[in-house]
């Protein structure tokens, strides 16, 4: 499975943005963008995942699904954390999960 930084940096790159690009559409707290550096630093992986406002930006930005976003920032327990998980498996999980506790 990629690494947090390697699927932000390939949808990326699939939605036609440079860092520059993509990093001005991300807003910290205060309203003004994130470096580009920032950026590439959570690409390389050389930083960890961005807090929950920034990672909500990314996934609505690069029309990534949140839970799995979630998932490769290691925001969930570490007992149902399986990096050897197929992301599609993660989206679905988190799918069901909703369903039941809306009819429950």
């Amino acid at each position: 499975m990629p690494t947090f930084g390697e699927t932000i940096a390939e949808a990326r790159k699939r939605s036609g943005m440079t860092q520059k690009e993509l990093a001005a559409k991300l807003k910290k707290d205060d309203g003004t963008p994130i470096s580009p550096q920032y950026l590439n630093d959570i690409e390389h992986d050389r930083r960890g995942a961005p807090p929950d406002g920034l990672l909500k930006q990314l996934g609505k930005t690069l029309n990534l699904d949140s839970d799995l976003l979630a998932y490769l920032a290691g925001r969930l327990p570490e007992n149902l954390v399986d990096h050897r998980t197929d992301p599609s498996q993660v989206v679905e999980a988190f799918k069901a999960f909703r369903q039941k506790i809306r009819k429950g």
